[in-house]
């Protein structure tokens, strides 16, 4: 029994070193959708409101399409747009370009 004494220690003090084993780090979720602007974007030339016109459809499509607006705010815009569009289409240039100002603002883009 007195030989197994030091055994039993020797073992007990082995364990105290021993290291704990390591958890595994969890990686970062990975996004739904791209977060990057593709190379080939370019928003839309033009003057006047039909250029502010579809300026901010191209913004929107691409924020709809990296998932940065929501489908119903995406819908939303839209209307907004179609009714600047409306209004340019009618002569209407400042009114309409007002209109996209207004709904940049409305949905936190700057103006």
């Amino acid at each position: 029994m007195k030989a197994l004494a030091p055994l039993l220690l020797a073992l007990t003090l082995a364990g105290c070193n021993a290291s704990a084993p390591v958890a595994p780090v969890a990686s970062a979720p990975q996004p739904a959708s791209t977060n990057i602007t593709p190379p080939d974007f370019k928003l839309p030339e033009g003057r006047g409101c039909a250029g502010d016109v579809a300026r901010w459809q191209a913004i929107q499509q691409n924020d709809l399409n990296m998932g940065h607006v929501s489908q119903s705010v995406y819908n939303e815009i839209q209307r907004e747009i179609a009714a600047a569009a409306s209004a340019c289409q009618a002569g209407r240039d400042a009114e309409a370009s007002a209109m996209v100002t207004a709904s940049k603002r409305r949905h936190g883009y700057p103006g």
